[in-house]
């Protein structure tokens, strides 16, 4: 089984999501799994430097201070429904998240989930700027990575501008927002070959500016059998508990 993971390493609903996923997933009877973590940039044009936080997303969401800070606690006591700790107290930069997703493509395959946690832990709990470099190669070396080129590569600009479309591509694939789950029991790269599109297939997921739409998580499966090629799909509240989630994810992969 192969399942490929869209998010933005600022998005506290991914973070949740991940949770949610890995826990259905230590459920289940599937021995073979290969996880691909994709970008997708929620806002590529935050400086390096980052903004801000709380003045950024009061602008981006239109937002009263105290409508930002009901969404904050909200989202807060999801992630502790979830097991997940989300600081927003701690936070004090909206920040560029691209070098974060060029560590998760460096990481070795047996690492990149622990870094993937790592940079969530960074952010949510530790306030870190992932736009700084020297944050991203502590992160690295504190999950057990080799970082002797580690800087030479993170500056590679051809492979940074990679990362900006990946992400681009992700939307033209029809992904709206994260996160977004794919699972395949075959490459995806070979499902968009064949000219797959998922254009559409998220639309109900909104930015979280309503708490019943806030926290969907998207769980799609594709089969080379399905006359619509466009798989089971299923989308489940942030609201909901846990369980709901593994239940779902069970539903998905059993049928």
């Amino acid at each position: 089984m192969q399942i490929d993971i869209f998010h933005d390493t600022v998005c506290p609903w991914c973070r949740i999501g991940k949770k949610h996923l890995f826990d259905a997933l230590s459920q289940s009877e599937q021995e073979e799994l290969d996880i691909r973590w994709h970008p997708f940039l929620l806002d590529n044009s935050v400086p390096n430097q980052g903004y801000e936080f709380r003045d950024f997303m009061q602008k981006r969401k239109g937002m009263s201070p105290q409508q930002l800070q009901q969404m904050f606690d909200y989202t807060r006591l999801m992630g502790e429904a979830a097991g997940v700790k989300l600081d927003f107290q701690k936070v004090q930069l909206a920040v560029n998240t691209t070098l974060s997703h060029r560590l998760i493509e460096l990481a070795p395959s047996k690492l990149k989930n622990k870094v993937v946690e790592a940079i969530y832990q960074a952010y949510f709990e530790d306030g870190l700027n992932l736009g700084n470099i020297n944050v991203i190669v502590t992160i690295a070396k504190s999950s057990g990575m080799d970082i002797s080129e580690l800087p030479q590569q993170l500056n590679d600009k051809t492979a940074y501008n990679a990362i900006v479309l990946e992400s681009d591509n992700a939307r033209k694939l029809g992904i709206n927002s994260v996160p977004f789950f794919i699972i395949t029991p075959f490459s995806l790269e070979d499902y968009r070959s064949r000219s797959v599109s998922l254009q559409g297939e998220n639309k109900n997921r909104r930015d979280a500016e309503n708490t019943e739409e806030r926290g969907k998580e998207r769980l799609v499966i594709l089969d080379r059998d399905r006359s619509n090629n466009q798989g089971n799909q299923i989308s489940i509240s942030g609201s909901q508990s846990k369980e709901a989630f593994i239940e779902a994810f069970k539903q998905l992969v059993d049928s």
